[in-house]
């Protein structure tokens, strides 16, 4: 999937990798992230409060990777921990996140 975004074109690829990538950079940020089993209405659940972000361990790579950018839209990361790594990856996942 090709995502536009100002000049940066993103390739959303649905593997192990990217998958990887964006749990990486949940993991710098301020927020915790868990995989467990429950009844969540979207595959997922956030507790903005205790900054805790769980989603449906039974999902498939998809899944995760839908799930963890549809939460990226509606959570604001602290980015003060970022590698560069996951600082560009954030900036070029940035102009998807606003649509």
């Amino acid at each position: 999937m090709h995502l536009a975004g100002n000049s940066n074109l993103v390739m959303i690829k649905y593997t192990h990798q990217f998958l990887t990538k964006l749990e990486d950079l949940i993991s710098e940020s301020d927020y915790m992230l868990r995989y467990e089993k429950g009844n969540f209405k979207a595959g997922y659940c956030v507790l903005r409060d205790q900054k805790i972000i769980i989603v449906n361990k039974f999902f498939p790579i998809e899944g995760k990777i839908n799930a963890l950018l549809e939460i990226m839209k509606g959570v604001t990361l602290d980015t003060a921990n970022f590698s560069e790594k996951s600082k560009k990856l954030y900036e070029e996942l940035a102009p998807i996140e606003a649509r």
